[in-house]
């Protein structure tokens, strides 16, 4: 049976990549993106952004992956600018949907840019109890706009 995108991303995360590389990852290779280039441009997002706590790392690596695919590489092709900017729009009305909030620190409830929350995060486990399912709902919902 094949995995989703959602689970290919999840079990990235669980081997060890952070949340926006998992996704970025779970879909580069399908836009000729290889997957060292892909946890390049994607490691530092995680955690809220480099852990600040902001947007989800899973929703930055989510809206990459919408750019790989649709983005625009002409300063002219407004309609591919507008297609990738409606995709993400509704991958985080339909990832806020599913999850209350698009912001790291809210979804955790720790706030990840002061670093003694990020320490009780660490050892309160959220990023082994929590992050696993966000990151897949982000494949998942990605494999359906997509």
């Amino acid at each position: 049976m094949a995995t989703t995108k959602g689970e290919d991303a999840e079990a990235l995360f669980r081997s060890g990549w952070s949340c926006s590389q998992s996704v970025c990852c779970a879909f580069a290779k399908d836009f000729g993106i290889d997957e060292k280039t892909a946890l390049r441009l994607s490691c530092g997002l995680g955690g809220g952004m480099g852990h600040t706590g902001n947007t989800c790392g899973a929703i930055s690596g989510a809206l990459m992956v919408i750019g790989m695919k649709y983005g625009r590489t002409s300063i002219e092709d407004l309609a591919s600018k507008e297609k990738t900017y409606e995709l993400a729009q509704k991958f985080v009305k339909e990832f806020r949907a599913r999850n209350n909030s698009v912001n790291c620190s809210e979804l955790l409830k720790y706030d990840l840019s002061d670093p003694g929350k990020l320490k009780a995060a660490r050892e309160a486990g959220v990023f082994k109890t929590v992050c696993p399912r966000l990151v897949r709902d982000a494949g998942d919902i990605l494999e359906t706009l997509l």
